[in-house]
């Protein structure tokens, strides 16, 4: 045991030393001498070895009354990719305080939804991350101010509030304890050579680990948009979003270092959770490197990913809308797909206001498409069924596709719903709950790659194959698509 604490140190010891900003997020250093701590890349000298403390998590090292650094901003780094990886308890509860679970529902919300009892999730966050549920999500709440702050012109009590503080009070105290900075004197800082965002939006970055191949990713998210909820327009994706206080529309846009991201909620409490699903839908917390040395592990992989490393999964901002779209685009074209999933947006879909672009309206919630008549669906009865069961059982809450799903069980109850195949589980899994490891064995372009790289084409025998892909089949899955001459591949032209 002490030689795998000596190990984890001294690797900790070598990524700060060598300013490794792939392990930003993984892990953070506290410096005993200024009561800082930072990210691995940050550009200062490195401290003694014998000032260094290790936390796993930034909520930890404040809860040791470190401060966050001001030249590196830890608080601003890409997330721990194990808490997208993983589907144990502490990933699931890791998601669900991203997703605000905690500031709405408290801790006994956040163990309901895990199934767990409050003390055991406590126990269970407390012994790997070195903080409990309140201080990981008070970490977040701090962010989240942080970013209000420098990014809106907010009055700070309104800021307080939309960042999920209680009362103006607790929001400056934990701002100066955590920046060692008022709010005030944050703002006056953010402001020096910064340029206003457009009225009543939120401009900010969302970091990533490099490489990142936005091809595949935008240009499947673009291929697939469905009209007046998605769009392409300026070199940005822009969607509307359905959020726990309201709705919003962002604007993502892939530059060389970040994602430029472009915000417009009716409601400023929503931030946090917004910012938590475009970067799931970016697949933004993915550690690239250890996923590609593996796959090129493999030398039908090799070359491709040589080609065009660091290609993401695009996922999507709500898994009960895209296991919705996935039924609708079974056996159909793109195109086909896309016109269904249009029609039911137009018929049930809550309309938004779009001054900045052509965004008409928000994909329905599943206890409005439950009054749909199956008559009205354009394509076979056998699918009509599949459809209308699907909805039923979302609306009921009898399957959860949420950011904190079990992902075995979800596989489960999807597949003993009529009408949904290895191809739809699969394809939910990997892009609504987001498993790294789902595998789409049995879809055309899959096979039509398979056969053009002289793998196995025949499913079973491509999954046999696949093995030694795990747990990235996922990321496998991308590259595959790659082969092709689709528009998924391809981010369109200005």
């Amino acid at each position: 045991m002490l030689v795998c604490v000596y190990e984890c140190i001294e690797r900790c010891v070598r990524a700060v030393q060598s300013k490794d900003a792939r392990f930003d997020g993984w892990f953070f250093t506290a410096v005993l001498t200024t009561r800082i701590y930072c990210r691995p890349s940050c550009p200062v000298a490195p401290p003694k070895v014998e000032n260094m403390r290790f936390y796993p998590s930034a909520a930890a090292a404040q809860q040791a009354g470190f401060r966050a650094c001001k030249r590196c901003r830890p608080d601003a780094s890409p997330g721990s990719p194990e808490w997208n990886d993983r589907a144990d308890l502490v990933a699931r509860a890791m998601r669900l305080i991203g997703d605000g679970v905690v500031d709405r529902e408290g801790v006994p919300g956040l163990a309901t939804k895990l199934g767990y009892s409050v003390r055991q999730v406590q126990r269970q966050l407390q012994a790997e991350l070195g903080a409990g549920p309140l201080a990981l999500a008070r970490a977040q709440r701090a962010q989240t101010a942080r970013l209000l702050i420098e990014t809106s012109d907010l009055q700070m009590a309104d800021v307080a509030f939309a960042a999920g503080f209680s009362s103006v009070r607790t929001f400056n105290e934990t701002v100066q304890e955590v920046f060692a900075l008022s709010p005030t004197e944050l703002r006056s800082r953010a402001k020096r050579g910064t340029h206003p965002s457009p009225p009543g939006t939120i401009s900010l970055r969302l970091p990533f680990r490099a490489p990142l191949n936005p091809d595949n990713l935008f240009g499947h998210l673009i291929a697939t948009g469905v009209p007046g909820v998605e769009e392409w327009r300026d070199g940005a994706y822009r969607r509307t979003l359905q959020l726990p206080h309201g709705h919003g529309v962002v604007a993502l846009k892939p530059m060389p270092d970040h994602i430029a991201c472009q915000l417009s909620l009716t409601d400023q409490r929503d931030l946090a959770i917004a910012i938590s699903r475009c970067r799931r839908m970016l697949d933004l917390d993915a550690d690239p490197v250890a996923v590609d040395d593996l796959l090129q592990t493999d030398p039908v992989l090799a070359p491709l990913i040589r080609k065009a490393p660091g290609r993401r999964v695009p996922r999507t901002v709500d898994g009960a809308e895209f296991a919705v779209r996935a039924v609708l685009g079974q056996q159909v074209s793109t195109a086909a797909a896309r016109t269904h999933a249009s029609r039911l947006v137009q018929a049930y879909g809550e309309p938004v206001d779009d001054p900045a672009g052509g965004l008409t309206h928000l994909f329905p919630r599943m206890d409005a498409l439950a009054g749909l008549d199956p008559e009205t669906l354009a394509f076979p009865k056998s699918r009509r069924t599949t459809l209308t069961t699907l909805i039923g059982t979302l609306a009921a809450g009898e399957i959860d596709l949420g950011a904190g799903a079990d992902w075995d069980e979800a596989r489960e109850r999807l597949a003993a719903l009529p009408g949904i195949g290895p191809w739809t589980v699969e394809s939910i899994a990997m892009r609504a709950l987001g498993d790294p490891d789902a595998f789409v064995a049995s879809d055309l372009g899959i096979r039509y790659a398979a056969r053009d790289l002289g793998l196995p084409e025949a499913p079973k025998h491509l999954i046999a194959h696949a093995r030694a892909w795990r747990p990235w089949r996922a990321y496998a899955v991308q590259y595959l698509w790659a082969t092709g001459d689709h528009a998924i591949n391809k981010i369109p032209m200005e």
